[in-house]
C-alpha cells in the first residue's frame, strides 16, 4: 500500500447519518471483478436515479469536487454488512480518508487494510466541520497523520486512531507486512517457548537446548 503521512485535499461534505455498506456499494454490482475497478458504483443509488442519469444536487457530483479524496460525512459512517467492496468502492474512486464521528467497525478495519484512513473526530468537532460551509467548501483540508490533526483555514480538529492502524498506514504495511515488523520478536518468543514448554513439540522432534547459562523450567 501506498504509505499515508500528511495530504491537502478537497472533502466532500456528505452530512448524512448511518451510510451502510450497501449504500456505499449496492449488492448488485458486486458481481463484476475486482481488477475492473468498483469506483464508478460508489454510493451509486444516490449520485444516480433510476435511469442513470446523475443527480446534480448530490455533492459527490459538484463539478467543482471533480478529483476530491476526502469524504466529511456523519454519524455510524459504514454500518452494515461486512462487504469490503464498500471500501474497494471508496479506494477506486480516489477517497483516501473519511473524516466521520463514528464508523462501522469491521468497516474501519477494511478501510486500514485498503489504505484509507478512517479518522474519528468527536461529535462537536463533526458539527462544527459540517456545519463551517465558508471554511470547508471547495478548500483543501490538511490531514496529518502523524499529528493526527485536521486543518482547515485557521480551524485544527484532532483525529482518533489505533495505534497500530496508525502505524500500518504510516508505512502502508498491510497485516502480513505488519507481522514481518514484529519478527525478531516472534523468533525470540519462539526461541524461548520451545524451551519452556518442550511437551509442545510433536513427537520425534529432539528436546531443546537450554541457552548458555540459562536453565529450563
Amino acid at each position: 500500500m501506498r504509505p499515508f503521512t500528511t495530504m491537502a485535499a478537497l472533502a466532500c461534505k456528505l452530512a448524512i447519518d448511518n451510510i451502510d455498506t450497501d449504500q456505499l456499494i449496492p449488492a448488485r454490482f458486486m458481481r463484476r471483478p475486482r481488477s475492473e475497478g468498483y469506483g464508478n458504483f460508489l454510493l451509486h443509488d444516490l449520485r444516480f436515479d433510476a435511469d442513470g442519469a446523475s443527480k446534480p444536487q448530490f455533492p459527490l457530483n459538484d463539478p467543482k469536487l471533480s478529483g476530491c479524496e476526502v469524504i466529511l460525512a456523519g454519524r455510524n459512517f459504514g454500518c452494515g454488512s461486512s462487504r469490503e467492496a464498500a471500501v474497494y468502492a471508496l479506494a477506486d474512486y480516489g477517497i483516501r480518508v473519511v473524516i466521520a464521528s463514528s464508523f462501522g467497525d469491521i468497516f474501519a478495519s477494511n478501510a486500514v487494510k485498503n489504505g484509507v484512513l478512517p479518522a474519528h473526530i468527536s461529535e462537536e468537532d463533526s458539527e462544527r466541520l459540517l456545519r463551517a460551509d465558508d471554511l470547508v467548501a471547495h478548500r483543501p483540508l490538511t490531514i496529518d497523520l502523524g499529528a493526527q490533526t485536521i486543518t482547515v483555514g485557521n480551524l485544527v480538529v484532532t483525529f482518533a486512531i489505533d495505534p497500530v492502524w496508525k502505524k500500518q498506514l504510516l508505512n502502508g504495511w498491510d497485516d502480513i507486512d505488519m507481522t514481518r515488523s514484529e519478527a525478531g520478536t516472534i523468533a525470540r518468543f519462539a526461541e524461548q517457548d520451545e524451551i519452556r514448554r518442550p511437551w509442545m513439540k510433536p513427537a520425534g522432534v529432539p528436546p531443546p537446548t537450554a541457552p548458555r547459562g540459562g536453565k529450563t523450567r
